[in-house]
């Protein structure tokens, strides 16, 4: 017997120990998870990952019980690096017990280990009953939070998501969820035995109920949708707050051009109202920019979007929604979305077009100020690059949650001639002090000149007009990152004397 054929019996062994992790809950289950329009743990993991970079670890954990419901490793998407988690519904629901929660830690240790994205993909009851004690053993959110700010963190809920297993949801920097996920503390079963509520998963915790609290960023309709959708947003950041976003190989519509587009879409009339969607349309290099959060906080859009090839993340107001007046939900979103760009050194680039904080008794209960602060402290701390444009208003706190304050250590600050700005408008003053006709237009007068009496005192850098919009947000740009590069290098101590 030669030296190669002593390993028969083990290694066939261990082929055999192999086969039953990769055959998760059996043909059956599979068939039946499969039935219902959605992809299996690891056909998820493939459809995610570059073709044939999945490399497992854990396989062997549980033991009869096929990875302990959960299938995790190592891959790349677009030939970067990332850490992948999938919980496997056809085994025990894709449950968690310690070895599960063992690989979890273990998953997000080696994410923040080797400085690249965690990605947890969803469909897992919580905590399995099985009556084991798990001691003093770490539990996986330890590891996940230590993640946070850290490296990129994305969650996919792509079925009922319950309990523990659901809380990197709400850690991750960007949730979406497919048309068949719903995601709650407890599932109906435990509901109806705790508060005697009968209700259904969907109605407990589905896109209609997460996407409008906020927990849920985006929806995806297929499992696909939103493998797709995870790609797309992990192209724009880099693999850790240890290095830089990547910039894509340049192309016809990167360089500079002149906007003229923006006189048709924005009307100089205030009281006027445009899609903001539409000036992003032109600004970036495409119209293909991919919206965070579309349907909470609407009248704020956060987006990731290239300029100049280089990936940008973008906070504008919404006109068409409140006049563009910001919420509570608006500047949370935006405070959430701001603290990630940062975190990953994303430039953020500002267009203010706002009346201010939404002011009256239902937006004061719903903590407008609170949720203010907490926008304008998370951009006020941002050391990425920004840069600010407004386009026609900007009023009170609404300008300043906005970037649009001195010694903000903004990039580039610009507005368009006529742009109104202020603690409020003309028209509000002009109400709240009982103005007479002659004052009152003495005022709208003295609105109209604001932006020229800003620029003389250099409260922006430079009034442009719309066609150079994209330009000098661009050049702008090209300078920061320009600069920011050349801060790496080593900075000469001599002393030229005369």
């Amino acid at each position: 017997m030669t030296n190669a054929q002593t390993w028969d019996e083990t290694l066939e062994d261990l082929g055999r120990r192999r086969a039953r992790a990769q055959a998760m809950g059996g043909p059956e289950r599979v068939a039946k998870h499969r039935g219902k329009g959605k992809l299996d743990a690891r056909a998820r993991i493939e459809r995610l990952l570059d073709p044939g970079t999945f490399h497992e670890f854990g396989t062997l954990v549980g033991g009869e019980v096929a990875a302990d419901a959960i299938v995790t490793g190592s891959g790349l998407i677009d030939g970067a690096p990332v850490m992948v988690g999938a919980e496997d519904f056809t085994t025990l629901a894709g449950s968690i017990a310690p070895g599960s929660n063992s690989k979890r830690y273990r998953l997000a240790e080696l994410a923040l280990r080797n400085k690249v994205p965690l990605i947890m993909l969803l469909e897992g009851a919580g905590f399995r009953p099985t009556g084991d004690h798990y001691g003093r053993t770490p539990t996986d959110l330890l590891a996940q939070a230590r993640c946070s700010g850290r490296v990129p963190m994305v969650t996919g809920v792509l079925g009922p998501s319950a309990g523990h297993g659901a809380l990197i949801a709400p850690v991750a920097d960007f949730a979406i969820m497919s048309g068949q996920g719903a995601i709650f503390t407890a599932g109906p079963p435990v509901v109806k035995v705790s508060t005697g509520e009968d209700i259904s998963k969907e109605d407990l915790g589905g896109p209609d109920v997460a996407l409008p609290s906020g927990l849920i960023h985006n929806l995806g309709e297929t499992d696909e949708d939103v493998l797709d959708a995870i790609r797309r947003y992990l192209s724009y950041f880099p693999s850790s707050a240890w290095s830089y976003p990547p910039a894509v190989t340049p192309d016809e519509s990167a360089g500079p051009r002149p906007t003229p587009e923006l006189l048709d879409i924005i009307s100089r009339d205030n009281r006027r109202t445009y899609d903001m969607r539409a000036v992003l349309d032109v600004v970036l290099d495409h119209p293909d920019w991919f919206e965070v959060q579309p349907d909470f906080g609407e009248a704020i859009i956060c987006a990731l979007g290239h300029l100049g090839g280089h990936p940008v993340a973008v906070v504008a107001n919404q006109p068409q929604v409140l006049a563009g007046s910001i919420d509570a939900a608006a500047a949370d979103k935006a405070a959430h979305f701001i603290t990630v760009a940062d975190s990953f050194h994303l430039p953020i680039v500002f267009l203010a077009d706002n009346p201010g904080m939404l002011p009256g008794s239902e937006s004061e209960q719903d903590g407008v100020l609170r949720s203010g602060a907490r926008m304008f402290v998370a951009q006020t701390a941002a050391t990425t690059l920004k840069l600010h444009l407004t386009l026609r208003k900007a009023y009170g706190f609404g300008s300043m949650v906005m970037s649009l304050i001195g010694f903000d250590s903004q990039v580039a600050t610009f507005a368009y001639p006529g742009a109104t700005m202020g603690a409020m408008s003309a028209a509000a003053l002009s109400s709240a002090s009982h103005a007479e006709d002659d004052v009152a237009a003495s005022l709208r007068a003295m609105e109209l000149q604001a932006s020229y009496h800003s620029a003389e005192h250099m409260g922006f850098d430079e009034l442009i007009r719309p066609e150079e919009t994209r330009n000098a947000l661009l050049l702008s740009l090209q300078r920061g990152i320009y600069a920011r590069q050349a801060a790496a290098e080593p900075v000469s101590r001599t002393v030229i004397v005369p």
